[in-house]
């Protein structure tokens, strides 16, 4: 394909999106390279979903470990040690690392450990000073924590930091009520830490359904989790004994050892050279893109996160794989956002797919909602008075599946399978017609009532 350009496609960014992207487009004839500055894999595998579940996985022996007395275990008090879990889990990301690697390599895409600049529709300089040029450009830088400007913002850390603490603070205060948020107030929150979760509005989660996310909220109250609503967030003092002090709006001041923004992410789009190409970032900084991720420069697309549409991990795979097929493989490709599952790894997890309740009455009128309250039967033996909630919203008239949500012990895994049925657009009565497995949490979903 090359005839006047160094390469058919340069990628800026291998994470998710683009390590897909680059693969795939070698994999139909394109000669590729791929700029990344850090390390291949991306947020996701260096500092996000993998790892971080890592630490869920770790977290959830700590009930695990009580609970089991009640099955007959003869479990000692056992002690944790923060730094055997993450050195495991940093050998493990290492290892996921190379795997991405010798991906790209294997497809002959040609990896270059540097930053590179967009300089014209074509054309980018590399942090070595060379200058290369491309047919086609696809920026997959992703996004970053997003830290408030505030007095004493530099004491706080993010989630990036958060794996390389060099222990489990005694005390953190997290700032925000999103995924990330509560994930980690779980994980700290298990390991031992007095978890304090500040938010500048009274809703968490907010945009999952109403009725699970406040069973969460009471849930993670119920364990001592501590949350400070209508508090917007001022600033932090670096106290004379090392602590931190906290300050916001409408609560009192709280004195601990550690802070975390998780107050969203923003797209990694400073520095890229944009203007270059004319292209013009929204007001979250995020690039435009058409249907077909082309930015509004013609020879230069963007996926993932940097876009700042779904920012989830398996839809900037999907993403890079519709560009790769569509503009290197003759099979035009579009992704398709509705019914996208999602998942939050909390203690314990929610999930879900489709439309809320409330989002399903605001679009159709009249709705009918099913839902199952219920304790899981280990919790039951376990003496955990821990209720899980299953909730199915159908078409009032049709009785289609608008959405489907959950909050109980692995649900993510459940919902992956249930999320088929709302995609195909099922009906309540394809649950209803199907045999429950039984003895399972799972079943509850062809019992709801």
């Amino acid at each position: 394909m090359t005839e006047k350009y160094d390469y058919d496609l340069f990628v800026i960014g291998a994470g998710s999106g683009g390590t897909r992207a680059s693969r795939v487009a070698a994999a139909h004839g394109a000669k590729v390279a791929v700029a990344e500055e850090h390390r291949v894999g991306g947020t996701c595998v260096i500092r996000g979903c993998v790892p971080k579940k890592l630490l869920i996985y770790g977290a959830h022996f700590a009930e695990d470990l009580a609970d089991a007395r009640r099955f007959g275990w003869n479990v000692p008090d056992c002690d944790f040690d923060w730094k055997v879990l993450t050195a495991n889990v940093f050998e493990e990301v290492d290892r996921i690392n190379q795997a991405y690697t010798s991906t790209l390599e294997n497809n002959k895409v040609e990896i270059l450990h540097d930053r590179a600049v967009i300089t014209g529709p074509h054309t980018l300089k590399l942090g070595d000073g060379r200058e290369v040029s491309a047919g086609k450009i696809l920026i997959a830088t992703g996004a970053t924590p997003a830290v408030p400007e505030c007095p004493g913002h530099e004491l706080g850390i993010t989630s990036n930091e958060a794996f390389h603490l060099d222990a489990v603070p005694k005390r953190i205060v997290i700032a925000g009520a999103g995924y990330i948020a509560n994930e980690f107030a779980g994980i700290f929150h298990q390991f031992g830490a007095q978890v304090t979760l500040i938010n500048r509005t009274d809703v968490i989660l907010r945009g999952y359904d109403e009725q699970i996310r406040d069973r969460l909220l009471q849930i993670s109250m119920m364990k001592g989790l501590q949350f400070r609503f209508h508090a917007a967030f001022q600033g932090i003092e670096k106290q004379a004994d090392g602590s931190l002090l906290v300050k916001m709006t409408g609560h009192d001041p709280i004195e601990t050892d550690c802070v975390m923004f998780a107050t969203g992410r923003d797209p990694n789009t400073k520095g890229l050279g944009l203007e270059n190409a004319g292209i013009v970032v929204d007001e979250k900084g995020a690039i435009p893109v058409d249907d077909d991720n082309r930015t509004s420069c013609e020879s230069i697309y963007a996926v993932g996160d940097v876009t700042n549409r779904v920012q989830l991990t398996p839809v900037a795979i999907r993403e890079g794989q519709a560009f790769a097929d569509s503009v290197f493989g003759g099979k035009p490709t579009r992704v398709d956002y509705e019914n996208i599952p999602a998942a939050v790894f909390s203690h314990p997890p929610i999930a879900g797919v489709g439309l809320t309740e409330s989002a399903a009455k605001n679009k159709y009128g009249t709705v009918k909602v099913y839902t199952s309250d219920f304790r899981p039967m280990k919790n039951v033996l376990a003496g955990r008075n821990e209720r899980a909630l299953y909730k199915m919203v159908c078409n009032g008239d049709t009785g289609q599946i608008l959405g489907l949500h959950m909050i109980g012990p692995d649900v993510p895994e459940i919902l992956q399978a249930a999320a088929i049925a709302v995609k195909a657009g099922l009906t309540k009565d394809a649950f209803d017609e199907t045999v429950a497995l039984h003895p399972t949490m799972a079943e509850e979903l062809v019992l709801l009532k």
